[in-house]
């Protein structure tokens, strides 16, 4: 798929990887939705956006709400009409292991707050706006493209029950969409990133970067514009489908 005019929504748009997304299909010509909870983030996205002579419209959106994914992508249509690609990058992160406990000591656990905040923002939110994206695009019939981003950890990670959940369910979405929506003309994939240099990475202390560092066979943090080339890379190629790019450095091998 050529991006140049094409009209691209992506969620989690405010900052960080989705910003860095957004950029990145901004500079080669496409249109964009921009979909994120705060207002703030991506208002400032779209400036940027504006500011490389790029066109956008940013939208506030809870993707965990139903009726406000329905309405923001109802929007899209009003606004364009159609709907070309879809990239679902909102997530977060509520760390903690399933239980802590010491002889002598209190038990404690991971509450079903800290469960189900993940699930529904990481994993409903990416099957609501996939749902959505891709009735859009079946009803104008000019097939598309949706890209889901997972995690290594989906293959499990200590301390991250739910995030390693909800991002092997994005991760198993992959596959099924791909298999569903073929008869519309529209591709699925996903990407799994490992580590890469943002606001929470940079936050480290620098002892425990620094390890990561050296688990990682490349030997670096991966750079927010290596993922934004893999998103390219997706969109290009009309072969891909139904796969999820592990984008690691090798950490995981």
């Amino acid at each position: 798929m050529e991006i140049q005019q094409k009209v691209i929504a992506i969620t989690g748009a405010g900052r960080g990887l989705g910003r860095a997304i957004a950029l990145s299909l901004a500079a080669q010509g496409a249109t964009l939705a921009l979909l994120d909870v705060n207002r703030h983030d991506v208002e400032q996205t779209h400036a940027m956006v504006s500011g490389q002579g790029g066109h956008s419209a940013p939208w506030v959106c809870n993707v965990a709400n139903e009726a406000e994914v329905e309405a923001a992508f109802a929007a899209i249509d009003a606004q364009w009409g159609r709907l070309h690609g879809l990239v679902n990058c909102a997530g977060i992160l509520r760390d903690g292991l399933l239980i802590k406990y010491k002889p002598g000591q209190p038990l404690e656990k991971m509450s079903l707050a800290q469960w189900q905040s993940v699930i529904d923002v990481n994993l409903t939110g990416t099957f609501l706006c996939g749902r959505e994206g891709a009735a859009l695009m079946a009803r104008t019939g000019q097939g598309g493209v949706i890209i889901n981003i997972a995690s290594i950890a989906m293959v499990g990670n200590m301390g991250q029950s739910n995030y390693a959940a909800s991002k092997a369910g994005v991760a198993s979405l992959v596959v099924t969409w791909a298999r569903e929506l073929a008869r519309f003309g529209i591709r699925v994939m996903g990407i799994a990133p490992g580590v890469f240099a943002t606001e929470m990475t940079a936050a480290m202390k620098p002892e425990a970067l620094a390890r990561l560092q050296q688990a990682i066979a490349v030997g670096q943090l991966g750079e927010v514009a290596q993922l934004a080339q893999t998103v390219q890379f997706i969109f290009a190629n009309d072969y891909l489908s139904g796969r999820v790019i592990e984008l690691d450095g090798g950490l995981r091998l």
